[in-house]
């Protein structure tokens, strides 16, 4: 399995933005859809973004025109660029890769086969 390492995130004001970085194990990276995830307290973990192989991206309705999710297959890391930030994006934002290479599409946390450790964002109003 790929292993993940989450960072970037930070205390920030309405507004502002943040990147995130995920560094990924492995060879075959650019091989795997990559996503990118959050969980708000007392909330259910949800998907943010995604972004796959061939570099199709997709988000969720929320964040769209705000974030931005990419990816450098030669430093094995997947970003998410965060802008005009909402109180309402405060949350863990984890880092997901699938079980599986050339998934084409990774949106459920229950095709998740990697989780990263997780990273905080908080955003104050």
């Amino acid at each position: 399995q790929v292993q993940l390492v989450e960072s970037g995130g930070q205390l920030v004001q309405a507004g502002g933005s943040l990147r995130l970085s995920c560094a990924a194990s492995g060879r075959t990276f650019a091989t795997y859809t990559m996503g990118w995830f959050r969980q708000a307290p007392g909330k259910e973990r949800e998907f943010v973004a995604t972004i796959s192989w061939s570099g199709n991206t997709y988000y969720t309705n929320s964040v769209k025109g705000r974030f931005i999710i990419s990816r450098d297959n030669a430093k094995n890391t997947v970003y998410l660029q965060m802008n005009t930030l909402k109180s309402e994006d405060t949350a863990v934002y984890y880092c997901a890769a699938p079980q599986s290479p050339y998934t084409s599409y990774l949106g459920r946390a229950a095709d998740v086969g990697s989780w990263g450790q997780g990273t905080q964002v908080t955003v104050s109003s």
